[in-house]
């Protein structure tokens, strides 16, 4: 029943609680948070997911944020090394007259969860379930999950996408006025490092010294390339 204590018991809203829910009222819609879930891994996902699924909340529309590494299905791509990025990118940009017929079937996984939403089936899932999903339906995980994250009370993300602010821009993550969860807080600053950090081999630089000099020898954009050619001479 309701407490004694505060408006509840009443059964008003204080003047501060009709206040802070005008403001999160965008027309007769109110704003509801979603849950940024952020652990170290992507196997720490999969232990969080198992445990959810065991919970009251199973039911809770969610998704997972994660790599192409982990999601992709074009048998082409996810089975070539470190380029998969760059080589789904050219595909969805039909650069070799070609697309990705798996992108295409995006919404078939999508309009699956919808349905059992709908139904009542919702349960919590891993990324591994909806790879297979996506094998079976021939549509794209990596774009479904984030697809999914619009009508997602959950989202689940390893802590990068949540401190990097390129990857944020990227998937679209906003976290203006969310609940974020940082699982085993203490490998932040790690995370937070590597974030701002970047690694290149002397050969890389070079190469890139003598792009610059290129450049800046035929006078292209010379007074911004001549800073970048400083930056490589000294490192070098």
């Amino acid at each position: 029943g309701p407490c004694s204590e505060c408006s509840c018991s009443s059964g008003k809203e204080t003047d501060k609680d009709t206040s802070n829910a005008k403001k999160k009222k965008t027309g007769d819609q109110t704003f509801i948070p979603k849950i940024f879930f952020g652990t170290r891994t992507h196997k720490q996902i999969s232990q969080i997911t198992r445990e959810l699924k065991r919970t009251a909340y199973s039911s809770v529309p969610m998704t997972i944020l994660s790599s192409r590494d982990y999601t992709c299905i074009h048998p082409v791509v996810s089975s070539s090394g470190s380029n998969r990025n760059e080589m789904c990118v050219e595909l969805l940009e039909g650069k070799h007259g070609k697309s990705c017929l798996y992108y295409h079937g995006v919404h078939k996984l999508s309009e699956h969860h919808a349905l059992q939403s709908a139904h009542r089936m919702y349960q919590a899932w891993d990324i591994e379930d909806l790879v297979s999903l996506g094998k079976k339906l021939r549509a794209c995980a990596y774009f479904a999950a984030r697809e999914l994250m619009v009508g997602a009370d959950i989202v689940f993300c390893p802590y990068n996408y949540l401190l990097d602010p390129q990857i944020r821009e990227s998937m679209e993550i906003n976290l203006k006025g969310q609940v974020v969860i940082l699982d085993e807080a203490h490998n932040i600053e790690d995370c937070a490092r590597e974030s701002v950090s970047y690694g290149v081999t002397e050969s890389q630089l070079r190469a890139a010294r003598e792009e610059l000099d290129f450049m800046v020898n035929n006078n292209i954009r010379q007074k911004d390339h001549e800073a970048l050619r400083a930056v490589c001479y000294s490192l070098t």
